[in-house]
């Protein structure tokens, strides 16, 4: 049946905008553009660890059979989410098929109607979806701004009424910035004025903290927040999302969260890929080898216009869609993959290469990059 022409002229405005999204194989290039940052999406230690895990307990199942609440849940499934409290020093854990998964199911339950929720401009397409399946009221603030925080909470607070509340959300680390909010500040102000803040540490977990904790570990105030979001496609190169809190909320969003209740399980081997790229998270050399290559690559690009960034994400303004996917394209001649960023997905005229950095990339594919786009540049 043929696509209807207002779908079909929504294709030919993005072909015509050079901004149609395609699907590709590639991936003979030197990878500066995937979200594997320690190497355990390839990593055949957890792929072999993992299958023994399986072999040893007799779990010999392909899938979950069912969601959580009728068939899919598993001694498993307990155990890993105990694993992941006690690594990430919380109460309770509740495990979700994927990052999307949990920040839609949490937004769209916790937040009631009467209810404000304050978030940062720049945050994850999930979770606005989230936001928008809310029936509570939502008002966005400068990114990173503390000063635009402060002012709107205090707005916002002195008009609600004892029964409503107040959520602050926002990341660890951006995803398409790279860089992070003034945690301590935030939480301040959030504490002061009884705010419940929520942070998605989905690009902080293997790259903060001495075993790769996150940033609100490292900073030693993950007590102080109402609800942490840490996703598992990133460094820990597997698939699905966690979110801690007090048992209470665990409870609440196991019966309010219709993206946890209204699906199919992850399967024994996802849950316990899970378990095994944590194993090898607390004991594994590759997130200092991974803070190794952030700093190499901060000392040589210090002349270089950069986004600030602490994190694996750096990324290069280059304005214009056709610009950043033309010297996406230069790099990728010389065997490099860097992706370009490009609008809608980042403002118009924010258009930039995203670099993301990884323990298995050298020092000398770090600086020959760099070289090639200095040469492209700035000659």
């Amino acid at each position: 049946m043929k696509l209807p022409e207002k779908l079909q002229s929504k294709l030919q405005e993005r072909i015509q905008n050079k901004t149609l999204r395609i699907l590709s194989t590639e991936k003979k290039a030197i990878d500066f553009s995937s979200n594997d940052y320690l190497g355990f999406g390839k990593s055949e230690s957890i792929f072999n660890k993992t299958h023994q895990l399986l072999t040893d307990r007799n779990l010999k199942q392909n899938g979950a059979t069912g969601s959580r609440l009728l068939s899919g849940n598993s001694e498993l499934y307990e155990e890993v989410e105990a694993q992941i409290c006690a690594f990430h020093n919380s109460e309770a854990a509740l495990l979700f098929n994927s990052g999307y998964d949990a920040n839609i199911g949490f937004f769209s339950a916790v937040p009631l109607r009467g209810d404000v929720i304050l978030y940062d401009e720049y945050i994850h397409a999930s979770i606005r979806d989230g936001i928008r399946m809310s029936t509570a009221k939502s008002y966005k603030f400068k990114h990173n701004d503390i000063e635009d925080v402060a002012k709107k909470i205090s707005n916002i607070s002195n008009q609600l009424e004892d029964t409503q509340q107040l959520y602050i959300v926002t990341e660890s680390v951006f995803s398409m910035d790279g860089d992070s909010p003034n945690l301590v500040k935030m939480i301040e102000i959030c504490n002061k004025k009884n705010c419940h803040l929520i942070v998605d540490e989905a690009h902080a977990l293997g790259v903060f903290g001495d075993d790769g904790e996150g940033l609100l570990q490292h900073l030693r105030l993950e007590k102080e927040v109402f609800a942490r979001i840490y996703t598992f496609g990133k460094a820990l190169g597997c698939h699905g999302a966690a979110i801690l809190g007090s048992n209470e909320l665990k409870t609440y969003l196991i019966n309010f969260a219709r993206s946890f209740i209204y699906t199919t399980g992850l399967s024994p081997h996802a849950v316990a890929t899970i378990k095994t790229a944590y194993d090898q998270l607390a004991d594994s050399i590759e997130v200092k080898r991974l803070k190794l290559r952030i700093f190499t690559f901060k000392q040589a690009t210090t002349m270089l216009k950069f986004i600030p960034s602490d994190s694996a994400i750096h990324c290069y303004i280059i304005a214009g869609n056709e610009n950043v996917i033309k010297a996406a394209a230069a790099l990728r001649a010389k065997g490099f993959d860097v992706k370009p960023i490009i609008s809608p997905t980042v403002p118009a005229g924010k258009e930039r290469l995203r670099f993301c950095l990884h323990s298995y990339n050298s020092t000398k594919e770090i600086k020959e990059m760099i070289h090639t786009l200095t040469s492209l540049y700035y000659k």
